[in-house]
């Protein structure tokens, strides 16, 4: 295998392929098709584990070839500690939606060819090593997850849809346009992210700054930060669960990651910004957990969630420390098994029962045992329980922020607060209380479904438990990127 990297793009894309030529008639083997081409995917990104160095920081598998040579761009990929997480973390999530998606059942053939070519469009954001293959694949996205949530999602879908689009294409804009003055301030004739981020860190602190508000704009929509949120609780009620586990699982991760991006490219302008960026860290942390508490919609609750989470991210990049950005990645991929784990156990709920509403549901634990077990094992590995995944992810940012910060940081323990009251109280509503008569009828999960669940709930636990392996995988990466702002303090 001497290209993995182009063979994993183009798995998704075949697989489209196939799909968009099956007869209507046989429309019922499109979810055969595409869990095989995710499948087949996930079993190449992970066999990149054997023959990835973690000790070095330089891009690896790295693929190049010309091609729009006037403009600058090339078909650049290539891996590295931050993005090969991110690559392993949506290969095993697009996976684990396809395997949810029994349920869907209008145009099938038509919502596992808008799966795949979102999977496809999410690996070539992480893989992408150059600017202008990465701001492709950034908007590629956004063409499938507009059908998946427009097509598939529920009531309010079109305006959920609408507001998704808007909101990211009005972001998709200052990003374009940082990536445009980038481009002329570093005086180069490339696009790749080595080549720009050489001429740039050259460029003077206000130059840096003005074209990093236009990738800190770009970025943090998707993220997203206070207070340009406002499109993703809609988008993640609205949306089918399948589509849920994957816009809070990796489209949210996007944001972040291409942040570590600009930030490495972009050196004066972070460290002049830096204790901005804390602030609204801090405040989207906070203001994300207040919201989630209000919540009595279960999915609202989760999506509400996502914002205080992605705060804790970008807190940890912020502190431009070993630990804290070691914690912010470490925390990407926690959120993103957590939050994938949630919205998959709330969407079978919601097919059996047709509510999402808290107080709907009592003494679960008598009728579905291993519903309660598993959405109460989520709901502690998002607050951060030790013992899971999360624990490890907010212990080294909350370390990174005190090293940064000082007790200035403490604030972050009050989103903690906050999102430990309402997963207890959602994990009392399951286990005690009256049976209402939506609960009395639910069956507990089954083989199938507590595969899907069990592929989640095992990373959880494995990692929370044996953290090594992941923070070696980043530790290198982490450490070169700290150590470039070194120079600059």
């Amino acid at each position: 295998m001497t290209k993995p990297l182009t063979l994993m793009l183009f798995l998704p894309l075949l697989g489209v392929i196939l799909i968009g030529l099956l007869p209507e008639r046989h429309s019922r083997y499109a979810r055969s098709i595409a869990l095989s081409a995710s499948g087949v995917t996930l079993w190449v990104a992970w066999g990149l584990l054997a023959a990835f160095d973690p000790t070095t920081a330089a891009v690896q598998f790295v693929e190049r070839q010309p091609w729009l040579v006037p403009t600058g761009s090339s078909y650049l990929l290539g891996v590295d500690g931050f993005s090969l997480p991110m690559i392993l973390l949506a290969t095993l999530l697009s996976f684990v939606a396809l395997l949810s998606s029994a349920s869907i059942r209008d145009h099938r053939r038509g919502f596992y060819l808008f799966m795949l070519l979102l999977e496809m469009g999410m690996l070539g954001v992480f893989m992408a090593q150059d600017w202008s293959l990465f701001y492709i694949f950034w908007e590629l996205t956004l063409i499938p997850l507009f059908f998946l949530v427009n097509r598939w999602g529920g009531v309010r879908r079109q305006q959920a849809a609408l507001n998704l689009v808007l909101y990211t294409m009005g972001g998709s804009v200052f990003l374009l346009v940082g990536l445009l003055l980038g481009f002329d301030a570093a005086h180069v004739d490339s696009f790749a992210m080595e080549t720009m981020t050489t001429g740039l860190r050259a460029a003077s602190s206000k130059t840096q700054i003005l074209i990093f508000f236009g990738f800190l704009l770009g970025f943090g929509v998707k993220i997203p930060v206070f207070p340009i949120h406002g499109w993703l609780p809609l988008a993640h009620v609205e949306a089918p669960s399948p589509v849920s586990i994957l816009l809070s699982g990796v489209l949210l991760k996007m944001g972040a990651y291409g942040l570590i991006r600009a930030a490495a490219m972009l050196p004066l302008a972070v460290l002049a910004l830096q204790s901005w960026l804390m602030a609204f860290a801090l405040f989207s942390l906070i203001y994300g957990a207040v919201l989630a508490w209000r919540q009595t919609d279960l999915k609202a609750m989760v999506a509400y969630s996502s914002i205080s989470h992605m705060g804790l991210v970008l807190l940890g990049i912020a502190s431009l420390t070993v630990a804290g950005v070691l914690g912010a990645v470490t925390q990407m991929v926690a959120h993103g098994l957590s939050a994938a784990a949630l919205f998959l156990l709330v969407g079978l709920l919601y097919q059996r029962t047709h509510t999402r509403a808290v107080g709907d549901y009592g003494s679960l634990l008598k009728t579905a045992p291993r519903f309660v077990v598993c959405l109460s094992l989520a709901l502690v590995a998002a607050i951060g329980m030790p013992g899971t995944i999360g624990f490890i992810a907010e212990w080294h940012v909350l370390l990174g922020g005190f090293q940064q910060w000082g007790w200035l940081v403490l604030w972050l323990s009050l989103g903690m607060i906050i999102s430990a009251a309402y997963s207890v109280r959602t994990i009392g509503h399951l286990c005690t209380g009256p049976l209402p008569a939506q609960t009395v009828a639910v069956s507990d999960l089954t083989f199938l479904e507590s595969v899907t669940v069990g592929l989640l709930m095992i990373w959880i636990l494995f990692l929370g438990v044996v953290p090594a392996p992941l923070l070696h995988l980043i530790a290198g990466s982490v450490r070169h990127f700290v150590t470039l702002f070194a120079g600059y303090r």
